[in-house]
């Protein structure tokens, strides 16, 4: 998978599809991150998006996006 859509990195972070590669994880995890979208989802996707953050795994979000942060 070159670059997931919004719903293939959803699957591939909750583990319905499995990654090719701790790279193409990461990436699903960005884009979620990138999109914005990782906020607004239950709140195990928000904190262990947070965590990769933190771990320095995938970067912080585009200010841009980050509007739907709830926290």
């Amino acid at each position: 998978m070159m670059h997931p859509t919004i719903f293939e990195a959803i699957m591939i972070a909750e583990g319905v599809t499995p990654p090719a590669s701790k790279e193409e994880y990461l990436e699903a995890w960005q884009l979620l991150v990138d999109d914005g979208i990782v906020w607004q989802l239950q709140g195990w996707f928000g904190r262990t998006a947070h965590a990769l953050i933190e771990e320095g795994a995938i970067d912080r979000p585009d200010p841009v996006h980050e509007q739907g942060r709830t926290h």
